[in-house]
């Protein structure tokens, strides 16, 4: 490719890129460095515009050095890693795992149950017992290794593209409110005595919002919609043992917090997001209120 001196006719007529975003064309530049900034780069100074280096380099403005940081879709902070929290959250279900393995006496205080005795007795054990952690720590438990290996697989092809485009804090909302959910429908609707585990809630949550995610890009919706109907053909096929509770209720929250994440207006956008997190978590509790009536 020949250099183009400066100042030719053919310079003359192209339009420069924001040096962020090489597919913009921008004429405004940056009123210190004169790099070409659009209009989402551009920070107001009191002469023009700024980029976000200069504002961060101090440039006088008044506008906080994490004003003009890159942003996710969701509003989140662009991150050098964006598969941290992902690792994490499989460190510690594989952590969780190991010490199962080693103890397995340990299963007994960490899955979900409904209660124990049953009914006509008082429950001393349970989360209508008193034990309400039960329903948290019941999704970093796995017993079996095919159980962990599908649903770590599973985190980790939803969760590292989930966790780029949402933030990590709107990550890991998305993936507790989720399990939380998926925990709660569980602890309504199966029998008090039944033991429920994994991390199976809070996968069908990242199902749901992947969902939502790909149809609000305009990607091609076909791969991830035929993936969970085999999903759910698994869930509700006689035999496996699954908890199709959990699923369904992680599903349906990885839905609403999902689309409240990546459809919120950006003028109001924390409202929306963090509203929609705090009403799907109100709902959690009052479901779970409503089991432990029944069952106290």
């Amino acid at each position: 490719m020949d250099d183009q001196a400066a100042g030719s006719p053919q310079d003359a007529h192209s339009v420069p890129t924001c040096y962020r975003h090489a597919d913009r064309e921008t004429g405004i530049r940056c009123t210190r460095c004169e790099r070409p900034i659009c209009p989402e780069c551009m920070v107001n100074a009191s002469v023009g515009f700024q980029c976000p280096e200069c504002v961060r380099s101090g440039s006088g403005t008044g506008h906080a050095p994490t004003a003009a940081m890159p942003r996710t879709i969701a509003g989140g902070t662009v991150t050098a890693d964006p598969r941290l929290l992902t690792k994490i959250l499989i460190g510690i279900n594989l952590a969780v795992f190991i010490a199962v393995q080693v103890n397995e006496s340990l299963l007994t205080d960490l899955v979900l149950l409904g209660a124990w005795p049953p009914a006509p007795y008082l429950p001393t054990q349970g989360v209508a017992g008193g034990e309400w952690y039960r329903m948290v720590t019941s999704m970093f438990t796995h017993q079996e290794i095919w159980h962990i290996a599908f649903n770590m697989l599973s985190l980790w092809w939803l969760g590292g593209p989930l966790e780029a485009a949402l933030g990590r804090v709107r990550y890991l909302a998305l993936y507790l409110i989720s399990g939380l959910a998926g925990s709660a429908l569980a602890y309504l609707l199966t029998s008090p005595d039944t033991a429920t585990l994994g991390a199976s809630g809070a996968i069908f949550g990242l199902f749901g919002a992947t969902a939502v995610l790909m149809r609000r890009l305009n990607y091609d919706m076909r791969p991830i919609i035929a993936l969970l109907v085999i999903n759910l053909i698994f869930t509700f096929s006689p035999g496996f043992n699954i908890s199709w509770q959990a699923h369904i209720g992680g599903l349906v929250a990885g839905v609403a917090v999902g689309y409240a994440m990546v459809h919120a207006p950006r003028e109001r956008r924390a409202l929306v997001q963090y509203g929609t997190c705090a009403l799907v978590l109100a709902v959690v509790v009052l479901l779970t209120l409503l089991r432990t009536a029944q069952l106290t």
